[in-house]
Formats: C-alpha cells, structure tokens, sequence
C-alpha cells in the first residue's frame, strides 16, 4: 500500500461516520487546481505580459495557457479573441506539490489572513480561493513589487455538495474560519 492509499484510506476512516460512506471509492479526492489571472487594459505592454507569463510559470511550475475574450465589448476594446488572461491548470505530483505550498506556506503569508470562508464552497464541491497578490509566493522575487497583479485558485474536488466538500476539505488542512 503506498502513501496516497494510506491517506485516502485514512481519509474515508475519519469521514465515514459523518457522510455515511461504505466504500472507499465513495471518498472525495481532488481532481485539479486551476490558477488563473487576468491581465486587464495593460495587454498592448509585452514587457509585463512576459513578467505575468514568467512569475505564474516559477509560482506553478507549469506553462500558462493564453486564455482569450469569449465576447466582444466595445467599451473595452475588446474582440472575440482577444487576450484577457493566462490560466494553468495543475494535475497529479504538481497539483499536490501546489495544494501543500498553498496551505502550509501561501496563505499564512497573505496580509490579514482570517482564515477561507466557508461561502467560498459551490454547490458542487469546488472552492475558488483569491489572492490580491501574487508576492506571497515564495518563488517571487520582493524586489520587482511595483508589478504586482492577482490570481484566482479553483480546487476542483468529487465531493457531491457543499456539506462533504467542506468536510473533506477541513480533513486535509485547508484553513476555514471560525
């Protein structure tokens, strides 16, 4: 038995009073991690497009993929196509590499952080967390913070509803309020 049965195992052993699971398949898991960032009317600037691509490259480990405007507005300038921002999304070893930083080491950096609240849950069992700056990451340099831009983190989890999603996600540390 390897380490990610042992813990799902364990997983399932803590929960299955609470939820009525009777199988361990029945265990919520984490399918992916989504971080996306928007990059706003600065996309004429290609020296801050590749600051943006390169700090959310060393922050994910992963490449980002251009994400383009679904909608044409004309008060924004903007076309069908246009660039509006750059998303990764986090599989397997990387997702749980970035899951542990973001728990352990990311959020208690973030400036007056209380603790994720519990209306961040959807209905489906998915959680989207946002960071105002990206400077909390250890793998970004503090010297360059006149460039600071955010990110949008969605854990996409199996769980059926709010309830076990919130329950799963308590189990395997992610900080709520009180």
């Amino acid at each position: 038995m390897n380490a990610k049965t042992a813990t799902h195992n364990k997983i399932f052993q803590a929960l299955k009073a609470d939820m009525g699971y009777t199988n361990v398949m029945q265990t919520p898991k984490i399918l992916k991690i989504v971080v996306s960032t928007g990059v706003g009317k600065v996309n004429k600037d290609k020296k801050r497009m590749e600051l943006i691509v390169g700090r959310l490259a060393r922050i994910t480990g992963q490449a980002p993929a251009v994400r383009g405007a679904k909608k044409a507005v004309a008060n924004f300038k903007s076309r069908i196509g246009d660039l509006v921002g750059y998303q990764v999304t986090l599989r397997g070893a990387r997702m749980q590499a970035f899951f542990d930083k973001l728990i352990h080491v990311v959020l208690p950096r973030v400036k007056d952080f209380r603790g994720i609240r519990t209306t961040s849950i959807d209905e489906m069992g998915n959680i989207s967390i946002g960071i105002k700056e990206h400077i909390v990451f250890p793998e970004t340099s503090d010297e360059d913070s006149k460039d600071i831009f955010g990110l949008a983190i969605t854990i996409t989890t199996t769980a059926k509803n709010k309830k076990e999603a919130e329950a799963y996600l308590r189990h395997i540390g992610v900080p709520f309020r009180a």
